[in-house]
């Protein structure tokens, strides 16, 4: 190549990138902007829903487990009452047996009525913390 034809060369690419790189006009670019801030709003929306979504399922998790916690719980207090009673009411019973007659008869009745209440207590009790 010559030396004026490297020279026209250099000028035509210089013109190609400097057209490349011209703005945009004010309304081109107005539109643009609109575009793209539309389709990050819906994005975000989108995102803001499903996380929602996944919060409300880790929520609604959650509850279901600590009523069962709960309800464990419960049933274990219910669990350790009646064992309580069970144990008074054997005891009552067995000092019922240093008693005669009638007074070992009244003795073992108020036994059976102290472990019976223990036991209604107890129910009450767990039926009370259940969910």
């Amino acid at each position: 190549m010559t030396h004026p034809t490297w020279i026209l060369a250099g000028c035509l690419s210089v013109a190609m990138l400097a057209g490349c790189n011209r703005p945009k006009s004010p309304d081109a670019v107005a539109n643009d902007v609109a575009q793209a801030q539309q389709s990050a709003d819906q994005k975000v929306a989108k995102v803001e829903n499903s996380a929602e979504q996944d919060a409300g399922k880790a929520a609604d998790k959650m509850d279901s487990k600590a009523v069962d916690l709960n309800n464990t719980e419960a049933k274990g207090a219910y669990d350790i009452a009646v064992a309580r009673a069970e144990g008074d009411h054997k005891v009552a019973l067995a000092k019922c047996n240093a008693l005669a007659g009638d007074d070992q008869s009244k003795c073992k009745k108020m036994a059976d009525a102290d472990y019976d209440a223990a036991k209604a207590n107890a129910k009450a009790g767990e039926t009370a913390l259940k969910q």
